[in-house]
This record gives C-alpha cells, structure tokens and sequence, in this order.
C-alpha cells in the first residue's frame, strides 16, 4: 500500500511510532535492532531502510549495518541502493549501487 510503519519494542508489546510513505523500500520486515556498527575500513552496498535522528540503517544482504548521521554531509534516501565509503577525514560518501532489491525466498 505504499507505507511504511515505524516500530518499538516498549516493553509490553510492540508499539507504532510512526506511518509515512515507503518510497522505493520493498515490502518486508527490516529488524533494524540487529544492527551492527559498520567497519569504515570497508566499502558497504546495500539499500537504505532506515534513518533517525542518530543513524543511517543499511541492508547488507541478509545483515544490518548502522552508520553514524553525523558522518554524512546529504543522508541517502530510503529505499535507494548505496554503496558507502569512508575518505580519509572519516566522513562517509555514498554512490549509486547497481544492487537492486528483489524479492527471493531462503531457505
């Protein structure tokens, strides 16, 4: 339907923080929970799937990746596919990947 919902764990159950459009983020559940600190000494792909007022959330194949909002001169818009990399004053460029978001099944 072209939304996306925003939501956190409060203890007593999940609640929903926020509803606003999807953009070009596929359908799917995206556990930003999970997510790890990227490594700056590596390239990143992958599709934005999220950002807040601290972090940027990065899909990575199966993982998450987080990186620091500060590290960004312009955030990349969700949905869009990235490849991430870090110049020698920490600062974080992004570039237009050629991965693209496909829906598959694993099993």
């Amino acid at each position: 339907n072209g939304q996306r919902i925003v939501q956190s764990d409060s203890g007593e159950g999940w609640r929903s923080e926020k509803v606003e459009k999807a953009f070009n983020l596929k359908a799917g559940i995206y556990n930003i929970y999970t997510a790890s600190p990227t490594d700056k000494t590596q390239a990143s792909s992958g599709v934005i799937v999220h950002a807040d007022k601290d972090s940027v959330y990065q899909r990575m194949r199966k993982k998450v990746v987080m990186h620091s909002r500060n590290d960004f001169d312009r955030v990349p818009g969700i949905g869009s596919a990235k490849r991430i990399e870090y110049n020698a004053d920490g600062r974080a460029v992004a570039a237009d990947s050629s991965i693209r978001q496909a829906r598959s099944r694993f099993r």
